[in-house]
């Protein structure tokens, strides 16, 4: 595996997003393990965009426009949902006892949501792995399934490192009234924004 790929894919993983917001948010929220599970829920996203792109229904999604709106504006819908809940709920931002963690199924199935409701990496991933399978390779398709999996250990990595830091500085943040309604504007905001630039890619 080449460092190129590791370097390229690393400043892809590292570029903020829906899931690294979504993981911010569920470390500061609701603490470490949230962040983690949020960070694993990111990265399991991953793996049908993968495959989507390794069984050619990218290829649709490319060639249909149709296809590709009803995905993307999907997507677009659920962050406006995510923005709306986020605003609605006035303990999104309060510090909470462990022994009342979130449920782990309801973060990984909304990180799952935020990223599979997303088009745009599958079409990343149909331009991105091949550059990095040697032409005429006999076995392309376990390079490529390779490659994902170097790709989503690097976004676990990556997120992991966002929600733990995020928890890290969850109850010195929180316990100011005046922050904690900051942060669910700027989260509400940040889910706005992302559905924006969604909606206009």
């Amino acid at each position: 595996m080449s460092l190129a790929f590791l370097l390229a894919a690393l400043a892809v993983v590292v570029t903020p997003g829906t899931g690294v917001a979504y993981t911010l948010a569920a470390g500061l929220s609701h603490g470490r393990r949230a962040g983690l599970v949020a960070a694993f829920g990111c990265t399991l996203a991953v793996v049908p965009h993968l495959l989507a792109s390794v069984t050619g229904l990218a290829a649709l999604l490319a060639s249909s426009p149709l296809a590709y709106a009803v995905v993307k504006y999907a997507g677009v819908a659920y962050l406006l949902y995510m923005a709306w809940a986020m605003l609605r709920d006035k303990e999104a931002f309060t510090v909470r006892p462990e022994s009342e963690p979130r449920p782990a199924l309801r973060v990984i199935t909304t990180a799952v949501l935020i990223n599979v409701l997303n088009p745009k990496p599958t079409l990343f991933f149909v331009a991105f792995l091949p550059q990095f399978v040697p032409a005429g390779s006999t076995d392309s398709l376990g390079l490529m399934l390779q490659l994902g999996g170097a790709f989503m250990a690097l976004t676990f990595v990556v997120f992991a490192a966002y929600g733990v830091c995020a928890a890290a500085v969850r109850d010195r943040l929180l316990a100011r009234p005046r922050i904690t309604t900051g942060l669910r504007a700027v989260f509400t905001a940040s889910f706005v924004g992302l559905s924006a630039r969604m909606a206009v890619a």
